[in-house]
């Protein structure tokens, strides 16, 4: 009998995947491969590669790049369920925009932004809805509910429950990311929230 060496035996593990465990493999390559050499770097033999296994497995599954990329950020973006409650707007604020900081450098959010600012129009039309379930309306959501909790404490002016408030901490944290480099430390955090988002909320009896 012939024993396979110890150098097959990776080979012999991949060969081996299949369904559910092949599929997140290649998705995880996948989101590798966006978060590293971003999505003009990204090639389906890329990712068979990173994933261990061959193209032809790729393609059976995804048509396309685009329909690839779709289900990876589908299946990496962060799911938010509950809402921070920390007793005040400012802290929950803060506990908000601090999962968001890690959220945005994390893999998938390295991944999900170099899909932001690469693809090209008509590309970009493919992920609309991919970011806008997976992030906007998430983020929305927990924003307006952070804000309505403080219009019952008295925290906030009545009429502060509305889409351009709600707009500003994500518009601010994308657009210093790109801009300036900022990686959001807490302290950056804290200002902003303390200079931008406490004043602009503020009730007149506060």
């Amino acid at each position: 009998m012939v024993t396979a060496s110890w150098a097959d035996a990776p080979a012999q593990t991949a060969a081996r995947r299949r369904g559910a465990v092949l599929e997140r493999a290649i998705l995880d390559a996948a989101l590798d491969q966006l978060s590293t050499v971003g999505w003009n770097g990204l090639t389906m033999e890329g990712v068979a590669a990173g994933a261990q296994t061959g193209k032809a497995a790729v393609y059976r599954r995804w048509p396309s790049k685009e329909d690839l990329v779709a289900d990876a950020l589908r299946a990496g973006l962060p799911h938010f369920d509950a809402v921070p409650d920390e007793g005040s707007v400012r802290e929950d604020l803060l506990a908000l925009c601090r999962r968001a900081r890690d959220a945005m450098f994390s893999r998938p959010g390295f991944a999900l932004r170099s899909v932001i600012h690469e693809c090209d129009t008509t590309q970009a039309e493919r992920f609309h809805a991919v970011i806008f379930d997976g992030v906007v309306e998430p983020t929305i959501k927990m924003l307006r509910e952070v804000v309505e909790r403080g219009i019952r404490r008295g925290e906030v002016r009545s009429d502060a429950a509305n889409g351009y408030v709600f707009d500003a901490i994500p518009a601010m944290m994308m657009y210093r990311s790109k801009m300036c480099g900022c990686e959001w430390r807490d302290q950056e955090i804290e200002e902003m929230i303390d200079q931008l988002m406490v004043p602009l909320l503020r009730s007149s009896g506060a």
